[in-house]
């Protein structure tokens, strides 16, 4: 820690944080380039009210549409980067999970639920690590919100070190408008091109009362990785299209009714790892891997504002069509072939109603309630190839495929919270919150078969293949309650300083092993697999700070943290026959510095640097668990120590009324480990698989002008052409493990109404 807090002295007096996610203003919006004398401030409802940043008493970066725009973020890989404590572990689009301040073992998180929540308005995307997870178009949103630390209060369960909220943007209701955004980029190494296209009109079907807002947007992206397995170069493109329409009624001004249906159709066609013995950019499998979504949401939400508190119902259920298809011959070292193909539908319904009491008062309070089902179709099979069926003599099979299954998993979570906090006085206030929430499910399996097909591979015996089926069952989950609370004292000795201190809890919900009970054919006595893991348990401990100085040009936000997690979710393996469980395994903590600050020296310039400095580590470990877990005492969680972003635009008038900038970012992202070092099930034998991540610095340039309501813009991302490795596949299951940064890509941006 001592590297940390000297680190952390200096870091504090240079940090920024993003420019432009502090403005909220109209005219800094619609003119993000305008280079205005101070940094406005931006209102966020990361406490389900609306609040200015600046006095929520917790960590929360925030992005504008503008911002976004400006740096061509599109997805989930640029808010990490420009998000203090945040790192990303992407192995394909659709295929994401987010760790935040160190809160993760290893970036997969098998069967397990995500340690950070992802919610679309009010639809939390996120299930279990890994799934398919939407990577959704980010256009015409009205704010992407990054809290950190745990969110169980207002957010549920999956929040143990965060949440993500991405809020679309609702009709105005008093007038016209529209805007586009064509992105046109080009990657010199790999020779791919990509297309985006985005626009929006906003139509007033009764003025003041009624109107209507319609976004669509398209995607046509050329991969940077060839596959020599399939032949097929650039093989990880993208098509991505859809859109939204928003209906808002507001007849008086006490009432509003939003209506929203959206759908989008992201189609990645291959994975992004890749395999660094093969050269350059090369992967390798036999057919492409693939994490598709086709994802329909529908959301009404009603507000009313009574006399003193605003009741707010939202109804979301959305169908998710996904497919997740692997080459899983990485398993025997190629040499067996071995494809998994999963098709499933996730409909999801989510019901919240929440009171929350008008500001002013000696105390502000929220109370709600929050119910959410899910179902889960799963049909999946496992198949070889007839070329190989065909040279081992191998007969019997339904075409290729050896084993099939499916299920259909119905869980639900009905919750209770409440936040409430007093105002001791104008100037100190108190505040507690408590959420309680039940859990369970049920799953129902399929009727399927089985064969030996990987004993006969294996031992190149030839011959008709028996299949033995499986019969249909039904399990219940026993259901679980759980609660989270959270405490805080907030003092704001005036409207441009903010000091808080918060203690806050998390937890996931308990995950059930399918095979429990299962004892050890190889060794009886070895370990009982058990029923699951129960739920773990995170204590966040936090001091922040928050400030506007020199007459709002100058802006601060510090945070200091320390985290206890206990009884950590694992994916586990027996030592005797290395069948993998879920279970519960000792103790971490992750202790931390994150800053964000923003400075405007001069009219027309704009600096910043946000960064953040995390210890994370494994602090107590049984014989056992280090056994079944592949930890050791000690070991680093997922995370890397050193993050952050220096950043800087710089706006100018040019001849004919027209305004110029000049923005960069320089982005750094130390190197962490891809999980425990040593194999799950063995001994004190290092894992084969154990790697660290590329530290690696990633700089973007923009330049550009707006005339009249026409900008354009020309930009570079990673101008250095980094190729450094940002997440490494934990398992064997793939070939191909390694993603790496896209290559130097340049391109233009024409923007209207922007």
């Amino acid at each position: 820690m001592k590297r940390i807090a000297y680190t952390a002295s200096a870091l504090a007096l240079t940090i920024a944080a993003p420019a432009i996610a502090q403005t909220s203003s109209n005219q800094a919006a619609s003119k993000p380039n305008s280079g205005a004398e101070q940094v406005d401030e931006i209102v966020v409802t990361a406490t389900r009210r609306s609040e200015r940043l600046q006095d929520v008493p917790l960590s929360v970066t925030a992005f504008s549409q503008a911002e976004l725009t400006k740096k061509g973020i599109v997805n989930y890989e640029g808010i990490a980067r420009e998000t203090p404590g945040v790192v990303l572990n992407r192995a394909s689009d659709n295929n994401v999970r987010f760790t935040v301040r160190g809160i993760s073992t290893n970036g997969w998180g098998a069967g397990l639920q995500t340690t950070t929540t992802i919610y679309l308005d009010e639809l939390p995307l996120t299930t279990i690590g890994n799934t398919v997870t939407l990577d959704p178009n980010l256009y015409d949103v009205q704010r992407v919100e990054f809290l950190r630390g745990p969110q169980g209060t207002l957010f549920g369960s999956g929040s143990l070190s965060g949440a993500l909220r991405v809020l679309t943007k609702s009709p105005d209701l008093t007038g016209y408008d529209s805007s586009a955004l064509a992105d046109i980029g080009y990657t010199p190494d790999s020779e791919g091109w990509r297309q985006r296209y985005n626009a929006m009109v906003n139509l007033p079907l009764v003025k003041d009362e009624l109107a209507l807002r319609l976004v669509g947007f398209y995607r046509d992206e050329d991969g940077y990785v060839d596959n020599l397995g399939t032949g097929v170069n650039n093989s990880n493109k993208l098509k991505n299209w859809g859109g939204r329409g928003i209906l808002l009624w507001k007849p008086n001004d006490r009432l509003s009714v939003r209506v929203l249906a959206s759908y989008e159709d992201s189609n990645p066609k291959d994975s992004a790892l890749t395999s660094p013995n093969l050269g350059d950019l090369k992967r390798y499998s036999t057919v492409p891997d693939q994490y598709t979504s086709k994802t329909q949401v529908y959301n009404g939400t009603v507000e009313y504002q009574f006399d003193g508190a605003r009741l707010t119902s939202s109804s979301t259920y959305s169908v998710a069509d996904s497919l997740f298809n692997v080459d899983l011959a990485g398993t025997f070292a190629l040499a067996v072939p071995f494809y998994l193909f999963d098709s499933f539908t996730s409909k999801t319904f989510v019901q919240e109603a929440r009171l929350a009491s008008d500001a002013g008062g000696k105390f502000d309070w929220v109370a709600g309630g929050f119910y959410l089902h899910r179902d889960t179709d799963l049909n999946g099979e496992n198949r070889s190839n007839a070329a190989f069926l065909t040279a081992r003599k191998l007969t019997g099979l339904p075409g290729a495929t050896f084993s099939k299954f499916g299920s259909d998993t119905r869980t639900y979570e009905l919750a209770g919270f409440g936040e409430l906090t007093y105002h001791l006085t104008d100037k100190l206030s108190a505040a507690a919150g408590l959420r309680y929430g039940k859990y369970g499910g049920e799953v129902d399996t399929y009727a399927g078969f089985n064969s030996a097909y990987f004993t006969y591979a294996l031992l190149n015996l030839s011959g008709p293949l028996a299949l033995t089926p499986n019969a249909p069952a039904t399990t219940k989950y026993p259901s679980a309650s759980k609660a989270s609370w959270k405490a805080s004292l907030t003092y704001k000795p005036s409207r441009d300083l903010t000091t808080y201190a918060t203690v806050s809890t998390g937890y996931r919900t308990p995950v059930y092993n399918a095979r429990a009970g299962s004892v050890s054919t190889v060794t009886p006595s070895d370990l009982i697999i058990p029923s699951g893991a129960g739920s773990d348990n995170l204590t966040n401990y936090e001091v922040g700070l928050k400030g506007r100085f020199l007459d709002g040009r100058l802006t601060a936000a510090l945070a200091a943290y320390y985290i206890d997690w206990k009884n950590i979710q694992v994916q586990a393996n027996r030592q005797s026959d290395s069948i993998q469980f879920a279970t519960n395994v000792g103790r971490a903590t992750s202790k931390g510095i994150e800053a964000e600050v923003s400075f405007t020296p001069v009219k027309g310039v704009l600096l910043g640097v946000n960064g953040s400095l995390n210890d994370a580590k494994v602090t107590e470990l049984t014989t056992s668990e280090a056994t079944i877990s592949g930890a050791v005492d000690g070991s680093r969680l997922a995370s890397p120590h050193v993050q952050g972003s220096f950043f800087g635009t710089f706006s100018y008038d040019l001849q004919g009324g027209a305004q110029g900038f000049t923005s960069f970012q320089v982005q750094h992202v130390g190197s962490f480990p891809n999980g425990f070092p040593n194999t799950p099930g063995k001994a004190g034998t290092q894992s084969p698989l154990y790697g660290f991540t590329d530290r690696y610095t990633y700089v973007n340039l923009q330049t550009g002008a707006r005339f009249g309501r026409t900008t354009v813009t020309v930009y570079g991302e990673n101008l250095g052409n980094s190729r450094a490795t940002t997440y490494i596949h934990p398992e064997a299951f793939v070939y191909s493990r390694f993603a790496v940064l896209r290559p130097r890509t340049f391109g233009i941006r024409v923007g209207y109404n922007l």
